[in-house]
């Protein structure tokens, strides 16, 4: 499954909390999630994360290693192709 999560940093961002997640990431990769992308953005989102995992179990235990630095809103993604019979529209 696809996900994509839009994150909002709670605190300010130091060295130790970039080193934090950075180690969370490699930890994931350990197991059964395999990022796309990650990707700083301006506006109302500091970052945005692509990723696959098995299921929602998983990819809802990404998001709550990060609760007490991170708003996360994570979105499940389904290529357009998938979505619909007749094509993306």
């Amino acid at each position: 499954m696809l996900f994509i999560a839009l994150a909002k940093f709670k605190k300010n961002l130091t060295k130790e909390v970039v080193a934090e997640n950075m180690k969370d990431i490699e930890d994931d990769m350990k197991g059964e999630v395999k990022y796309l992308g990650i990707y700083w953005t301006l506006g109302k989102y500091d970052t945005v994360v692509m990723f696959e995992a098995p299921n929602e179990k998983v990819a809802m235990n990404v998001v709550l290693k990060r609760a007490d630095r991170m708003d996360i809103e994570t979105l499940v993604a389904v290529p357009a192709d998938e979505a619909s019979p007749t094509g993306p529209f």
